[in-house]
């Protein structure tokens, strides 16, 4: 039988610089395997999963859709700020609107009201709560939703004497839902 022989193949000898450039190869793939590490495991309840699930795909309900329990004498409302987010978690949105009587100047008092989707309706919206009376003079000068806790800035008037125009009281307050009831408590009370 008849043995050939291999020629010398450069590929076939380790030299120092190729053992550099495998250890620079491995650091780069090491380096780039840290970054793509998966999201920390957590463990979530089924049902706050269907919850969140449901939340994501149903859209809050239209403030514009409300009647609300407003005496605007024909004169139609305004809803000038709103705010939505899951308040009472059940995992579907709700909308938070400041609405009052579309007036042609001046300062019209403003109730804050909880709204839901009307019943059998996912496109109307139905008050299920008020969470400030328009009887109460005040005007809502910041709106937001957080965690399930409504945040509004009040806006008010220390006497008669001041004018509608310019209100001179402010307060923050927070609404939560516990109990089957919105508790109101100012935002330095936390």
């Amino acid at each position: 039988m008849q043995t050939s022989e291999l020629p010398d193949l450069a590929h076939t000898h380790a030299r120092p610089t190729h053992w550099l450039a495998t250890a620079a190869a491995m650091a780069g793939v090491i380096a780039l395997a840290g970054l793509a590490q998966p999201d920390a495991a957590t463990a979530t309840d089924p049902a706050a999963g269907a919850a969140a699930a449901r939340s994501a795909t149903a859209p809050a309900p239209d403030a514009a859709t409300a009647a609300y329990p407003l005496n605007c004498a024909g004169i139609p409302t305004a809803t000038p700020r709103t705010a939505t987010g899951d308040l009472d978690g059940d995992g579907l949105p709700e909308t938070v609107a400041a609405a009052h009587c579309r007036a042609g100047s001046g300062t019209p008092p403003q109730g804050l009201y909880v709204l839901t989707h009307a019943k059998g309706d996912t496109k109307g919206a139905r008050v299920v709560a008020t969470l400030v009376d328009p009887a109460d003079a005040l005007t809502v000068g910041g709106l937001a939703i957080r965690d399930g806790v409504v945040t509004a800035t009040l806006l008010g008037y220390s006497s008669t004497d001041v004018p509608r125009c310019c209100p001179d009281k402010r307060e923050t307050v927070e609404w939560r839902w516990s109990g089957g009831t919105f508790l109101r408590a100012t935002a330095t009370d936390r």
